[in-house]
């Protein structure tokens, strides 16, 4: 059973632990078309589930990114301000945005699993 979770917005969360790695998802990645930028929030930040929390820019659009759950920011992905196209190539694993560490695990129950989020990608 996989241990990655999926918002309705097309964000990621993979969890090990108390500590979820956010992302983008390959179809949201196919939507934006090539990722030009991705600001990053910082280290030490705290989020509530819902917030915004970064940005990814396209050649297309300009998409915010939500916290899946409540928590703190405990890394971020440093490799994307010279290579936001690892969003592009690698979505689901050097292309991801930050760490966090869950305030409450609970908060994923409401989250799409892999079959769901497909079903709902596809709608």
């Amino acid at each position: 059973m996989s241990n990655t979770r999926y918002t309705e917005d097309h964000e990621y969360i993979s969890v090990e632990g108390n500590i979820g790695t956010v992302g983008i998802s390959n179809f949201a990645q196919d939507q934006l078309g090539d990722v030009v930028f991705v600001d990053v929030p910082e280290v030490g930040a705290k989020f509530a589930k819902g917030d915004e929390v970064a940005v990814v820019e396209s050649v297309k659009a300009a998409s915010e990114i939500y916290a899946p759950a409540s928590g703190t920011v405990t890394a971020v992905n440093d490799k994307l301000a010279d290579e936001p196209g690892l969003v592009n190539s690698s979505p689901d694993k050097d292309g991801w945005f930050f760490k966090i560490e869950l305030d409450d695990a609970s908060e994923l129950d409401g989250l799409l699993d892999e079959d769901a989020y497909k079903a709902h990608a596809q709608a």
